[in-house]
Formats: C-alpha cells, structure tokens, sequence
C-alpha cells in the first residue's frame, strides 16, 4: 500500500450527447441539452471525495475524417458541446468540496477576459476552480477565432508560456487583502492595494488591472496535458496536476520522473504537481462478468472503427479517411496536432493495418489494464501506485451514465477506501489546499 492516499479525478468529455444510442443512457439524444446528468455526477463523485472533475472541450465541429462533418453530426462525435464555463458554474452550485476544472484554449481567449472569467468562478465557486490550460491543435477551431490555421507546435506553447506570465499577472493585481469594506470609512476597496499591469509582450499585451477582485485560492489550480518534450516542459513549468496516457507502468513512472526532472531544473518542488493517470476500469460482480464486459467493449470497438478513426483525426489533425485503413499508416505523416497520440499509435501498430491498430488502441484500457471485480481492481490500483510512486488516476470513462457513475461511486470508491488508497473525507475547504493535501 502507498504511503498516502492517491488522488481521483475524472476527465469529463465535454457532451452527454455523445452517449447517444448506447446501452443505459436512456432518452439522452433529446435531453442531452439539460445539465442534470452533469450535476448528478458532480454530486456522486463529491461524495467518492474526488478531487476534481476535468471538463474537455472542443470549439469546432470535426471535418477531419474525409473532409466532411458527416460522421461527426450523424454519430455524435465531440458535438453538440456547451460552454464549458457554463456547465462548471452550474455544477459549483450544488456541490461544496471538489474541484472543478474546465478547459479553455490560449488560443482563443485574450488574457484579460480568461483571467477575469476564471477568477469570477472561483469567487461563486468559494474557491474550487482550476483551468486546464490547452494550446489548441485544430486548423478548423484557428478558423472559428479569424485565424488561419494553428501556429506550429512549439510555437503555440512559446505563445502559452507569455499568456501564463500575463494572467498571473492579473490575478496578482489585486492584493489578498485589497478588499477592507470597511463600513465606518466608506472604503470598501484599499487603492493602495490594486496595482496596473501595463504588460507589453511579443503576443500579448494588457493594461490592467482586473476590475472583477481577488479570487478565494488567489490564482486558479493549473491543469496540463502535456504530451510532447515541449508540452511537458510547459507542464513542468505552470502546472499543479497534470493528466497523461502513459502506456504501461515502466512509461508511467518514466513520465513521471522526467516532468520532475523538469520541474526541478525550473525551481519547483515535485510536490507541488500531481501527476494522474488515465484509467478505464471495467467492473463486474465477478470476474467473469468483468471480462464479458470486457469482450462486448473491444467487439463495439471493432465495429466503430471509421468512427474512433473519425475522433482520433480530430484530435490529431490526420484525415484517416484519405488512407486505405486496410494498410499501415505511411511513414511520412506527421501531425501539428496531439504528436504523443499519434506517436503511441505508431508505436501500438507494429506493422499492423490502420483498422487492426484502431481497433484495440483505447479500446478497453489506457495507461493501464484493470478488469475485475471491484476489490481486485481496488487492490491492482494500489499494487501500480505503489510501482510508480503516485500520485493518482485520472478516470476517462466515455459516455458517461447513471449506471457507471454508482458503480464507481457504490463499488470501486468504498472498496478502495476499505484499503485505505484513497480519501474518506476532505481536509480543506479550497481545492488546491485537497490537491496538495499528500
């Protein structure tokens, strides 16, 4: 057993609409616009003592699959998606603990408006938003915003390394104790404590400062994804947890050392980041149950594979449907989207058709493998956090329902907490305060 407790957190993928025509989401393709699934979930995982709920997002409509939004409008691919502000503001409303974390693209926010909107959720959140902050990888999201396609890859992360210094500026422009309401004197603000920002950068520039007040965690938790070498030095740099599909226990604890290594040399502590592993787990009352759940999810694989081709183009920016599926993927293509996806593909192809790899890449497990009952997964997390060394698992569960959500809520969560793996209850009011608990 680890030392401490590891962390939970799940990665929310941005539409209940996405669930449509699966099995237990009931009539979800005509409700799908009203967020009470949403705030369902928000509730249960508060109660498993998560400690945040990442929301992803996407601002465009896919066309990365034959040239052509069809796929992704008949099958429900990553749309219709909501504002992830939105969603978050309304899930804060009903819970009280766990963090909330939407994701907004640097790509597509000035600034001062991000650093103004984040700072307002975490003021009616009491202190419990994070922002996952992504660069942006989509030529046809660029095109939403007047662009006319995405920067080159590094480059957006140089971009992202100057839109970090400017928001922070702005949320430091108001001191903690700016705010004195001091009712005898009738100042209610102490001018002496807002400051200007007067930044001027290569990209960015704001005069500021914010005119929406200081935020109760003072600036928001920061989530990355990094992926690439440059991705995880961003990470290493700015972030407070970060997500990753680290393939195996050897890439886990490998990933994991090198954003250390990297946190070190940019003078952070490892502590300071949480690192989180993506996981699936199939459940069942025993394990034979585990493992049917387990064939009827890879023959569903098998059988979307066009689809899952379709999702994994949007986020890599390759158009599948240009490439006879039935053969490899020719060495000359190269993304300026997600490359350690791309890379993981690669490397999971082995020589294999395009078809034979899509359908077991994500299919039935991410970093890890874990199928069983709810005491054998519990006992098989412990065993791998114990190999890497933490710090927690990120579920990316797609197609959410009600269904899943007691499962992991009435089986996995008091199964892992009989072990003591994971938390019974939170320590601290604000969300960074639980994320840096242990």
């Amino acid at each position: 057993m680890t030392a401490n407790p590891f962390h939970l957190a799940w990665f929310l993928q941005g539409s209940s609409a996405q669930a449509w025509g699966e099995p237990w989401t009931g009539h979800i393709g005509t409700t799908w616009a009203q967020p009470e699934l949403f705030l369902n979930m928000a509730r249960s995982l508060e109660r498993a003592c998560f400690d945040y709920i990442l929301i992803e997002d996407s601002s465009y409509v896919g066309e990365s699959f034959g040239g052509s939004t069809e796929i992704y409008l008949k099958n429900a691919i990553a749309v219709p998606r909501q504002d992830p502000s939105v969603v978050a503001a309304l899930m804060t409303q009903v819970t009280s603990r766990i963090g909330i974390v939407p994701t907004f693209g640097t790509y597509a926010y000035h600034p001062y408006l991000l650093a103004r909107l984040v700072a307002t959720l975490d003021q009616v959140s009491g202190g419990r938003i994070g922002w996952n902050a992504v660069t942006g990888s989509s030529d046809f999201a660029a095109m939403n915003f007047g662009m006319q396609g995405m920067p080159e890859h590094d480059t957006r992360y140089d971009m992202a390394d100057e839109y970090m210094e400017v928001v922070r500026k702005l949320w430091g422009s108001w001191e903690p104790d700016a705010i004195v309401a001091d009712r005898k004197s009738g100042v209610l603000v102490d001018p002496s404590k807002v400051h200007a920002v007067n930044f001027q950068g290569k990209y960015f520039s704001t005069r500021g400062p914010l005119n929406s007040g200081v935020g109760p965690q003072g600036q928001p938790v920061i989530a990355q994804a990094g992926g690439s070498p440059r991705g995880r030095r961003f990470a290493a740099a700015h972030a407070e947890t970060i997500v990753v599909n680290a393939k195996g226990i050897d890439a886990m604890r490998a990933y994991r050392d090198d954003v250390h290594k990297h946190m070190i040399a940019q003078g952070r502590k490892p502590s300071d980041c949480k690192v989180l592993f993506l996981i699936n787990p199939i459940l069942g009352e025993t394990m034979e149950e585990a493992l049917e759940r387990k064939e009827t999810r890879q023959r569903m694989a098998n059988q979307q594979v066009e689809q899952r081709l379709a999702h994994f183009g949007k986020v890599t920016n390759i158009d599948f449907g240009k490439f006879d599926i039935d053969k490899p993927l020719p060495d000359h293509v190269t993304t300026n989207g997600h490359q350690l996806n791309l890379e993981q593909f690669r490397t999971m192809a082995k020589g294999r058709s395009i078809r034979e790899t899509m359908a077991s890449f994500n299919a039935v497990d991410l970093s890890i493998d874990l199928c069983g009952t709810c005491d054998a997964v519990a006992a098989r997390m412990g065993e791998v956090m114990q190999e890497v060394g933490g710090d927690g698992f990120l579920f990316s569960m797609p197609n959410v329902n009600r269904r899943t959500l007691a499962e992991i809520e009435d089986g996995l969560i008091p199964a892992l907490q009989d072990r003591g793996l994971v938390r019974k209850a939170y320590e601290h009011e604000h969300f960074r305060a639980n994320l840096l608990a242990y």
